[in-house]
């Protein structure tokens, strides 16, 4: 049994004082001998010896009651039940109450364990020969609460629904570009439309030759495998109207094209679709819980490679909405197909869209790997998106967009703009660039380079893909508290 701990727990009161009469004082001497605590994160196990039915009691720290907020209780949650993972059991049981403090409800910690203790249990099976040591999951977990039932067991499933969403994505990501190509996301996706009911649309070469889509055309000019632009279409409401878009970038693999990466860079690009498999698992989350909301969701997806066929700085190319793209690296091609995706939800109906994009390097260089950079040309709009990743403790922080940002894109003088101005401000660079095809239409950027995959593990994961963003866009969706979007 998982079992929280606030402050400095000097004298067990309540359930835990009957626990430490039954331990005959043990946990009152853990206390005071410190090898019991309360501070954040901090693991302990102690087992029962007989002296009660469930053999062992997991004690997890919550630090003190001012500063317990809900990241810091779903990475509490998440630790312990990495503990209970590696004891192999196939089930265990967590005192609900014992976490719930503050301003979290009980459905809301409910919410929280279910997401924490899903994503903390994730592995990515990966593709080694299995040994002969029988695999031992866990298969059960009961919740112990005085509050009403059936309102923690919703709250609970909630959680874990976006917890396996979050988890399909972090697979999406972590396997190999030669088994994840365009065509596998193009059928990824047709499966959730088949699961959900979402109505589906793939786009393939001839298709995007027709409509013009000629700033994905070139990106996939180099590549044997052809490119798809997928759609997937949720209908919360009669009308489609107030329709929110959702575009993710699906790079499945990118060399930088003739502007080739070094080889220090090229090493993990398989990632480079982590946008795609974010608004994947949204998607996944949303055809779960079907909210009320018209959501138009749209992946740009092709390889980046090099041939004797692929596109080459100084071309000149014509986007679907018309504008022409002078291409000075071949290296910024995400930017390229999200343009045409932006343009092609709002031929949709979007009326508002938010991207997902491993787009630049440069946002890792302002913000670090921890911070998901964000701009936008519609205040309100952000805050609602910020406002949902505040909920699911996805860490993003807005940068500036100028005019005399968008007039460096606009800087060419044989084009209607230019994909790379340069160095300096790469980072918003790359989102004034998007910005000239969201045009009008209220819209954040999301710049996932830095948090998509991670080289440590966490308390809510291993190391590698960590579905970032599947939750935030999600909750914009999904939370009645998030209504009005784009006012």
């Amino acid at each position: 049994m998982i079992i929280g701990l606030l402050d400095k727990p000097e004298k067990f009161s309540g359930p835990l004082e009957g626990l430490d009469q039954m331990f005959q004082g043990e946990l009152t001497n853990l206390v005071k001998r410190g090898d019991l605590s309360a501070k954040l994160k901090k693991v302990r196990t102690v087992y029962s010896l007989g002296l009660s039915p469930i053999k062992r009691f997991v004690f997890v720290g919550l630090g003190k009651e001012k500063d317990l907020t809900a990241d810091f209780l779903r990475e509490a949650v998440g630790k312990a039940c990495k503990t209970i993972k590696e004891m192999r059991v196939p089930s265990f049981a967590i005192a609900l109450d014992s976490f719930v403090h503050g301003d979290l409800s009980s459905t809301a910690v409910a919410q929280i364990i279910g997401e924490a203790f899903t994503m903390a249990t994730y592995e990515f099976p990966g593709y080694k020969q299995k040994s002969n040591e029988p695999e031992v999951t866990i298969k059960k977990m009961n919740v112990f609460t005085s509050e009403q039932q059936h309102e923690i067991e919703t709250s609970l499933k909630n959680g874990m629904i976006y917890g396996k969403a979050t988890n399909a994505a972090r697979t999406l990501v972590n396997m190999p570009s030669n088994l994840l190509n365009p065509a596998y996301l193009a059928e990824y996706a047709k499966n959730l439309a088949g699961r959900f009911g979402f109505e589906l649309e793939i786009l393939e070469k001839a298709d995007m030759e027709k409509l013009g889509m000629g700033a994905m055309l070139a990106v996939n000019q180099g590549s044997e495998e052809p490119p798809y632009m997928i759609v997937l279409k949720y209908r919360g409401q009669e009308q489609w109207n107030d329709v929110l878009g959702l575009v993710g970038k699906g790079i499945t693999f990118d060399t930088g094209g003739y502007s080739l990466k070094p080889k220090s860079s090229i090493v993990e690009m398989k990632t480079d679709m982590a946008g795609g498999a974010a608004v994947l698992g949204a998607m996944e989350i949303i055809g779960e819980l079907r909210p009320n909301r018209n959501v138009v969701a749209v992946i740009p997806a092709t390889d980046n490679v090099v041939s004797g066929k692929a596109f080459k700085p100084d071309d000149v190319i014509t986007s679907l909405n018309g504008k022409t793209i002078e291409i000075l690296n071949t290296d910024a091609e995400g930017r390229l197909v999200l343009a045409d995706a932006i343009t092609y939800a709002k031929m949709h109906g979007a009326e508002y869209v938010v991207d997902a994009a491993t787009l630049t390097g440069g946002v890792v260089v302002a913000l670090g790997l921890d911070k998901t950079g964000a701009m936008t040309n519609h205040d309100a709009f952000y805050e609602k998106v910020f406002q949902a990743s505040e909920k699911t403790g996805e860490f993003i922080w807005r940068l500036p967009l100028t005019e005399q940002d968008k007039e460096r894109v606009r800087s060419s003088e044989i084009a209607d703009l230019n994909n790379s101005p340069g160095r300096e401000g790469h980072a918003i660079m790359g989102g004034a660039f998007l910005a000239e095809f969201a045009e009008d239409t209220p819209w954040v950027h999301l710049d996932i380079a830095g948090t998509a995959t991670s080289k440590k593990s966490s308390e809510l994961g291993p190391s590698g893909a960590t579905g970032v963003m599947v939750r935030t866009l999600a909750t914009l969706v999904c939370d009645e508290d998030l209504n009005g979007l784009g006012q």
